[in-house]
């Protein structure tokens, strides 16, 4: 009787175990509306110094439209410059993948410019 609750508590850790290293992958998807003036995407700068892998993927979802996914300041997203250019679209059905060093971004801000079409214009952005 001792033995199976054993095995059945070892069991049960092994599940959680799984369970979490699988969801150490997790991927944080969002899906924005770019107007005239951009999309922030982190509400801070990033704060990350390690160097770790971070793929990213961008997609426009609207006709017509070419967005810019880029990293920069706050005060480079308020004047609508894209410092440094991570990705940008070629119109729906094209998923862009972005592979890039996490500490590159430390002290960047993550946003989205419209740079073809003068309509608000979704996009959908993935990073794990």
């Amino acid at each position: 009787m001792l033995n199976r609750k054993s095995f059945a508590a070892v069991a049960c850790a092994a599940a959680l175990v799984v369970a979490g290293a699988r969801n150490a992958h997790a991927l944080t998807t969002i899906t924005g509306t770019v107007g005239s003036t951009g999309y922030l995407l982190t509400g801070s700068p990033v704060n990350v110094t390690a160097n770790a892998v971070l793929k990213i993927s961008f997609e426009t979802t609207t006709a017509g439209h070419n967005l810019e996914l880029c990293a920069g300041s706050t005060a480079d997203f308020a004047a609508g410059r894209c410092a440094t250019r991570l990705s940008d679209s070629g119109g729906p059905g094209f998923t862009f993948l972005t592979i890039v060093d996490a500490a590159s971004l430390n002290g960047k801000s993550l946003y989205v410019f419209n740079v073809v079409g003068v309509n608000p214009a979704s996009f959908l952005f993935t990073i794990e």
